[in-house]
């Protein structure tokens, strides 16, 4: 399994799934999109275990887009993993996520997150969320190639 996946969506609920899927297709912002149903789904697929063991680490998707109340593991603890290995630290992340806590919002950014959205409840407000954050992720931000930011590490520890 080493074909690219732009957007891994790490999602629970079916109809906010759907949603998203018609409002990226729609937008043609992804060629790839890989949704998971869990935190620990979505740590295999990063980390390249289990079912993903075949896939190669190098070829990270472009962004995550992550809910916090997920089954197994939770959301925030996928954000850790995700930030604190550095094979994985420049995969841009987003929380999506119906939690109105501020805590949640806190604790997203220190943990490093890249982007906070609460889902709009109203349908089509949802649609043009996701389609705006797919424009923005897809589109408009560069992302450092994950090798050379290894490399950078590397060269930084050997200092």
């Amino acid at each position: 399994m080493n074909a690219s996946v732009d957007i891994l969506s790490v999602e629970d609920n079916q109809d906010d799934i759907d949603l998203a899927l018609h409002a990226l297709c729609q937008g043609k912002l992804a060629n790839s999109i890989l949704v998971v149903r869990d935190g620990e789904e979505a740590l295999d697929f990063l980390f390249c275990r289990g079912q993903f063991s075949q896939r190669d680490i190098d070829h990270p998707p472009k962004v995550v887009l992550l809910d916090l109340k997920l089954p197994k593991i939770e959301g925030l603890q996928v954000l850790k993993a995700i930030k604190a290995d550095p094979r994985t630290r420049t995969i841009s992340a987003v929380i999506m996520t119906s939690s109105k806590e501020e805590r949640d919002m806190v604790e997203s950014y220190n943990s490093g997150v890249n982007s906070y959205i609460q889902k709009p409840v109203d349908f089509d407000q949802f649609r043009s969320t996701v389609k705006t954050l797919g424009m923005y992720w897809m589109i408009v931000n560069q992302s450092p190639v994950n090798h050379d930011v290894r490399e950078l590490g590397r060269q930084d520890h050997e200092r």
